[in-house]
This record gives C-alpha cells, structure tokens and sequence, in this order.
C-alpha cells in the first residue's frame, strides 16, 4: 500500500458559530485549546505508527473551525509532531483557514516561519448587514485590514472565500463583493452557494427557496456573472466552486476532487487510507477519550472497506467538478469495464441537452460537465449516476 501524501488537520475552535455552519466546532477557551493540541499531536504519532513508511507530504491543511485562533507556539508544537513522523516536500504547499478577525501581523509572520505558504481566509461578503445576518464576528473593514496583514507578512499564495445565496444579498451586492475580493488580488477566490443545513441557525430559521432567501433563478445570476467576471480577468475557473490565477490552484483540495487517499487527524476529521474512509468523533470530549483509549492501547479508528461501486461514485462525485473531467480509460482500469460502461451509458443522454461533453481522442474518452451550464445541473446527473451504481 502506498502512503498518502497528504494531511488535513482539523482545528475545530471558533469564537462563535457562524449561523450557516454545521461544521465541528467548539468555542472553548485556552485550557481545552492546549489539551487538544497534545491529544492532536498523539493522534499524529499513533497514525504514524500503523501507517507503511510515508511519502513526503506534498500537501497540509489547517481546517477549522478558525486554526489561526491557535497561536505560534501551539502550531509549533503541531509542527514538531508532524516532522518527527513525515518528511514534508521542499515544494510542498502548506495552508490555514483564517478569519479576518483572528490574524495580527506577529501571528501571520509566526506561522509563515513554521512553513505555512497558503493562507484562506473567509471574507464572505463586503457588506456589514450580509456579515451581521451570517453570524460573523468582523466587519468588513477587518477583511481589508487583515488582507494587508497577510502581504505585510509575506504570503503571496492566499484565497479568498464569498457566499453567494444569502438572505436579503442582491445581485448588486453579490457584484460589489466580487469586485471588491477582486481589488485584493488574491491568487485563488472560492464561492461558494450557500447550502441551508438541518441543525443550524439558518436551517431552524430559513426553509430553502423561500424569502428572505434570494430565489433560485438569481442564484443561477450569481453563480454565471461570477463565471464571467473572473474568467474575464484571468481566473481559471478549475473546480465547480473554484478559481485560480495560473499556477494557483488548492493542491490540497485537488486530493479530494481526484479521490486520492489523505491522512485526517483531530476532531470531525475523515481520513481515506487503505479504501477506509474514517470519521474521528464531531463532539470534543468523545474525540478526547477516543485518542486516550487508543494510546493506551486501544484499536484506534477503523471503518468497512469502500466498495468498488462505492470509490466509483465517489470518483464522480469529486471528478465531474472539475474543468479537467474524468478520463473513462481510467475508470474502466481502476474500477472495471462493466461499471464503466454503465457510467458511459447515464451520461451519453445528457450530450443533447449540452450538460455534458464526452470527448473522444485516439484510445480514451473525457467526461466532463459543460461550463457554467453542465455544473448548474451537476446535482442531477450526480443523483442518476447514484440510482444506477448504487
């Protein structure tokens, strides 16, 4: 079994719950912060230690929850964990999720010396009442004052991320932000659609499709003048949900979107190792628990194998995102000539209506979504494929 390359940490603190977010969180204060820390260090040993001799990595994640509300010395300390066990790739692109109001020039210049190169940072929107209606705890005029920071600090790899979708957010508001991320001139802008998850504020607040939610035809708005506007100026709009300057695109979500196996450690975290995809507990005292049942000698995190129509589907899935496509001679070889063919056969209706583009060249065929149109209706053909595998 090859190793993976790649690592996402979970860094689940928040100052608050942004009233979207169905992520696991805790807004716990210093003590818990230092307690996770070491139980995340223990996880990184005891993954180390069942694990064949790793590859370097050519990938890290700091994903939260708000990782830059970790100071230095508790990076360092993850750091040091991480080196003890992994090699990390000279080129290796090193990233941490940032909230605008977390981040202070010392903070971002501390991190930079760890070896992290990428910086996310979670804009949303440039309008204070959108900000206030999400839940935020900044205001605009922090996302400015934070951008600075990171060039002050030396980062010229950050993105960006917008919500599109928004209760009472028009189209002129959604194209103020646009251009306003765009004068910050980040190398990678994600954009997302808000999704309106059960269990959140939003979700106990907001019924999808009706007000103050902006109907569906102005998403569609949002989402196709977001297409024009950043292809225009250069973006290559890679990922369904993603634009990036040349050289720019997120390696470490490229991982994901082409179902290559990862390491994940800390609360909520998945991991895909050995055809296992496996879930770390979403609540911080069962993770806690977990990880010192596990060192002291306990089985650790396991979970069933993958089928082959499971990994297909999830191919897809993560695969038709993407401008790049899928090649069906690839399919075909990891996964079987038969499963092919039945994907082949699902997609080929789609053509007529121009949601799909099956290209053929001298022994292969591309699969690939039209763009916009193709990722517009990308649920649609998702959910026929997973009738047909599933």
């Amino acid at each position: 079994m090859r190793s993976p390359s790649s690592l996402y940490l979970h860094i689940p603190f928040c100052k608050r719950r942004c009233f979207y977010c169905d992520f696991a969180i805790t807004t716990g204060g210093d003590r818990l912060k230092e307690e996770y820390v070491k139980a995340l260090c223990q996880e990184l040993a005891l993954t180390a230690a069942i694990q064949p001799p790793p590859a370097p990595l050519q990938t890290i994640f700091f994903g939260g929850g708000t990782p830059s509300l970790l100071n230095v010395e508790q990076m360092a300390q993850i750091f040091e964990a991480i080196t003890q066990y992994w090699a990390i790739a000279p080129d290796a692109e090193i990233s941490l999720e940032a909230n605008p109001d977390t981040v202070s020039l010392a903070s971002l210049q501390g991190y930079r010396s760890l070896g992290i190169n990428r910086i996310s940072l979670g804009a949303q929107a440039f309008q204070e009442n959108l900000l206030a209606i999400c839940g935020r705890g900044h205001g605009v005029q922090q996302i400015y004052s934070a951008v600075d920071l990171i060039k002050q600090a030396g980062f010229v790899n950050f993105s960006l991320d917008l919500i599109s979708g928004l209760p009472d957010q028009t189209l002129a508001d959604w194209q103020f932000s646009l251009q306003e991320a765009i004068a910050l001139q980040p190398k990678h802008l994600s954009v997302y659609d808000l999704t309106i998850e059960e269990g959140t504020a939003f979700g106990k607040r907001y019924e999808a499709g009706s007000q103050p939610l902006p109907k569906e035809s102005h998403t569609v708005e949002m989402y196709l003048a977001a297409h024009e506007l950043l292809t225009g100026l250069g973006y290559e709009h890679y990922e369904i949900s993603n634009y990036g300057q040349a050289g720019y695109q997120a390696k470490h979500n490229l991982v994901y979107w082409h179902n290559q196996e990862f390491y994940g450690v800390g609360m909520g975290a998945t991991s895909y190792i050995d055809r296992q995809r496996i879930d770390r507990p979403r609540k911080m005292r069962a993770y806690l628990e977990a990880i010192a049942a596990w060192s002291d000698g306990g089985t650790g995190f396991t979970s069933p194998r993958v089928t082959d129509a499971e990994a297909l589907m999830d191919t897809l899935m993560q695969g038709l995102r993407l401008a790049e496509g899928l090649s069906l001679k690839a399919l075909q070889e990891r996964y079987g000539l038969e499963l092919g063919d039945r994907v082949l056969d699902c997609l080929e209706k789609y053509q007529s209506q121009q949601w799909v583009n099956l290209i053929e060249n001298a022994d292969d065929m591309q699969i690939k979504l039209t763009i916009p149109t193709g990722w517009l209706f990308s649920n649609v053909i998702i959910e026929d494929l997973y009738n047909i595998l599933l």
